[in-house]
């Protein structure tokens, strides 16, 4: 059986829950991806998001940002699945922001099965993309992403 692989998408602000959903994923026999970022924060053992989006205080930094992307969508193309970490931020339980939205429409187009750890609020902004995607909601349990990737 060929052992699958599973890219992690999130926000920033979830990389200490995405590190340790890695571990749990790995041990379901997954080969498991994660954000460049989120590998380096795990290393240092900080994870405050501000000292890497240096891009909102410096804009000549975006290119970092548009790096970031690239490499990320890499991992995404490569990649069986996807799953996206939305825990809340800012109040709006199930978050997904811009980029988890990109890296989701990214996996649609290339029929790759997106599975979102929690569900999504109502509130959430692009809740209507979301939903038009087709993913499966998880519900924190990563043995539905086995099942479904056996």
């Amino acid at each position: 059986m060929k052992q699958r692989t599973i890219t992690i998408c999130a926000s920033a602000y979830f990389y200490k829950n995405v590190v340790e959903i890695e571990e749990e994923l790995k041990k379901l026999g997954f080969l498991v991806k994660i954000p460049d970022v989120a590998r380096k924060m795990q290393q240092s053992s900080d994870f405050d998001v501000s000292k890497v989006r240096t891009w909102l205080t410096n804009p000549e930094d975006y290119k970092i940002k548009t790096k970031l992307m690239k490499d990320h969508f890499k991992k995404v193309l490569a990649a069986d699945a996807i799953l996206v970490v939305n825990n809340e931020k800012n109040g709006i339980k199930g978050y997904i922001g811009g980029n988890g939205l990109m890296e989701m429409t990214l996996a649609f187009h290339y029929k790759k099965p997106i599975f979102i750890y929690e569900p999504i609020s109502n509130e959430l902004t692009v809740a209507e993309e979301v939903y038009g995607l087709n993913p499966i909601f998880i519900n924190k349990d990563l043995t539905i992403v086995r099942k479904h990737l056996p």
